[in-house]
């Protein structure tokens, strides 16, 4: 059997396993986070797009585009225990499951330096999301090893530790506990420290990496085989809300700093969806109503980097002249359908039409069973 990897926790291969329902859940959970991240990418709608399809504002809590990133590392936590199961399986030893997961973990965070070379069209080193990902997945990994008590203990201190460096790290001055845009102990250790090793960012890794924590054992409850498994995913995901809720009274919910309040909410809201998916496969017999999700839920990875390389490399950079003046595909795209149906509808049937195309390629390689792996 092939050695896990850091790929396979952020898109495992579930094909062997879906008769319980609960990885065909978590496939469809990762699906609409896919859809999500495609819409929220490429909305067209100008000063018409709404709220919850923007970035909240700093102080302004968070909205539901706040929550694909987040979701994203949730699932990479959620499919942990099923692949250190296989791992066991497999009798894998810990220093090879160890000097694998190292490798593909440099591979995933080289891929995503990879991608935002692309978009900045300069080669790039630092972080963006993929190396978020492969380093959070990393954190998260090693700590599946230990029992879910433990591994609990671990997700809460690391949250606990960052929300202490907020309020207590002096910033130049001598000031504590200052959180304001651009002034505050995160965003000052990045840009005195990290910053100029191209790292800025990094100490994101810290609260992420509790978060994919929290997803394993998320996980660990969607893998059990007895009856409570419901009981304990809801439970949970409510915990974890309400812990996000009245953090926040402390420690305001904040996407760019990845406070402590919004990682435990985020959390538990990606909890109750993955319940909410897992109950409409296991429950309801409605399966069939989680396909259209599945099929980019198998392929994240794919779904993630081939269409941002698509938009650079095809939208923008080729030149047409089909509204008289020489313009780049996505714009004259984009004009024709404004033009044709007017705003806003020109805008949303260029975003439909975008995830149409994407969802459909993803389908031919869900048809022809190709899962792009590390």
């Amino acid at each position: 059997m092939a050695a896990p990897t850091v790929q396979s926790i952020v898109s495992p291969d579930t094909s062997a396993v879906t008769s319980s329902g609960r990885l065909l859940a978590l496939d469809a959970w990762r699906g609409l986070t896919v859809l999500l991240m495609l819409l929220v990418n490429n909305v067209a709608l100008g000063s018409l797009t709404p709220a919850q399809l923007r970035h909240a504002p700093w102080g302004g809590g968070v909205t539901l585009t706040d929550m694909v990133f987040p979701w994203f590392l949730f699932c990479a936590g959620t499919a942990i225990p099923f692949v250190l199961a296989a791992t066991r399986k497999a009798k894998m030893t810990p220093r090879d499951f160890t000097l694998k997961l190292a490798s593909r973990t440099a591979l995933l965070f080289l891929v995503g330096c990879f991608v935002v070379s692309a978009v900045n069209r300069s080669p790039t080193f630092g972080l963006g999301v993929l190396q978020v990902i492969a380093l959070a997945s990393l954190v998260g990994a090693l700590g599946g090893l230990l029992t879910v008590r433990p591994r609990l203990a671990l997700a809460f201190a690391l949250l606990l530790l960052y929300a202490l460096v907020i309020h207590w790290y002096p910033l130049p001055g001598g000031v504590r506990g200052a959180f304001e845009e651009g002034r505050n102990a995160i965003s000052h250790l990045n840009s005195a420290y990290l910053e100029p090793l191209g790292l800025r960012g990094m100490t994101s890794v810290v609260p992420t990496g509790a978060l994919v924590l929290l997803g394993s054992v998320a996980g660990e409850f969607a893998r059990s085989a007895d009856r409570l498994a419901f009981r304990r995913l809801l439970a949970f995901g409510l915990a974890l809300t309400l812990v996000g809720l009245l953090w926040s009274l402390v420690l305001p919910f904040n996407k760019p700093v990845w406070t402590s309040s919004y990682i435990a909410f985020s959390a538990g809201l990606g909890t109750l969806g993955l319940l909410a998916c897992f109950s409409l496969e296991r429950f309801s017999n409605a399966g069939r109503w989680l396909w259209p999700l599945l099929v980019p839920g198998r392929n994240a990875l794919f779904a993630y980097v081939a269409p941002i390389l698509f938009k650079v490399w095809v939208l923008q950079s080729w030149t047409v002249n089909w509204t008289g003046k020489s313009a780049s595909l996505q714009d004259s795209l984009l004009s024709l359908a404004r033009s044709n149906l007017g705003s806003p509808w020109g805008g949303l049937a260029y975003t439909a039409g975008y995830i149409l195309v994407a969802w459909l390629a993803l389908w031919w390689m869900y048809r022809k069973n190709w899962l792009w792996k590390l």
